[in-house]
């Protein structure tokens, strides 16, 4: 077992976890740690635990001390020049024609490191570009090419559900989502319904998959023959949320809706045919 903490470096970024060694430190509490890009700032969003060694990727790194309020002024000073080098950067693309888009810029706490994010379409040259901010800047650049869903975490935004987009404000880190998680929560498939400012497919159709998912191996499937107290039917509709179904009588031809606990005592689900 191992003692750590967990430390985020943006607000909505991914936790990672550090060796407090012999720091007593809480939660909220910023920190000064020792990461692979050098010394960094963070904010201590997980208290200190202990974890299996699986749980954590070895050597664990140190957290150097509790953050002053010296350090704070730094990073605000760092923010303050990544906002001027975000400028400069802008007018060095354009001198360059270079086909790509400057998202943001980021300066690492000990200034060591100036990083460039930007989206672009393909491939993009842009080793004239490094030489040229290297020569103004003085220090090490690197220009990273991201994901139009990590331009929109970076960006931040409104959502179609009017609230701050999720990426932005609390999601560490993205999870795979398909067409198929759409199509099992029966939500229109038209592509502007259901993707996000980003445009791709909203981070929020995973939260309740496992649910449906749970839902769809206990219910029947639609146009499945059932037999119920009132003689044998076809399960014409779903309401996977409240584990309702809807089955259309052959012989007193209308329509019945069942609670999946009622189907269950009368044997329905248990003597399923199918078409």
């Amino acid at each position: 077992m191992h003692q750590v903490v967990g430390v985020r470096f943006k607000k909505a970024g991914k936790i990672y976890y550090f060796s407090p060694g012999d720091i007593d430190i809480t939660q909220d509490d910023y920190v000064i740690v020792e990461t692979a890009r050098g010394v960094e700032f963070g904010k201590v969003v997980i208290a200190a635990k202990e974890v299996s060694e699986k749980d954590v990727v070895l050597p664990l790194k140190n957290v150097l001390r509790r953050a002053t309020e010296k350090d704070k002024l730094v990073v605000q000073e760092n923010r303050d020049e990544a906002a001027k080098a975000f400028d400069v950067c802008l007018k060095k693309i354009q001198t360059h024609k270079l086909e790509m888009k400057l998202v943001d810029v980021e300066y690492t706490f000990d200034r060591n490191k100036i990083l460039f994010y930007f989206t672009a379409d393909g491939r993009i040259d842009f080793r004239e570009l490094v030489k040229d901010l290297a020569s103004v800047f003085r220090t090490r650049i690197e220009l990273r090419q991201i994901g139009v869903r990590d331009e929109a975490k970076m960006l931040g935004g409104v959502g179609p559900c009017g609230r701050m987009l999720c990426c932005s404000t609390f999601l560490g880190d993205f999870e795979p989502v398909s067409i198929k998680m759409a199509k099992d929560q029966n939500l229109s498939l038209n592509p502007t319904k259901i993707s996000g400012l980003c445009g791709r497919l909203m981070c929020c159709l995973k939260y309740e998959n496992d649910m449906y998912e749970s839902a769809k191996k206990e219910l029947p499937d639609i146009n499945q023959h059932i037999k119920t107290s009132y003689g044998k039917g076809k399960v014409v509709g779903l309401n996977m949320l409240e584990r309702l179904v809807q089955v259309e009588l052959f012989e007193a031809q209308r329509v019945v809706e069942y609670t999946l606990d009622e189907l269950m005592q009368e044997g329905a689900i248990a003597s399923q045919t199918t078409n």
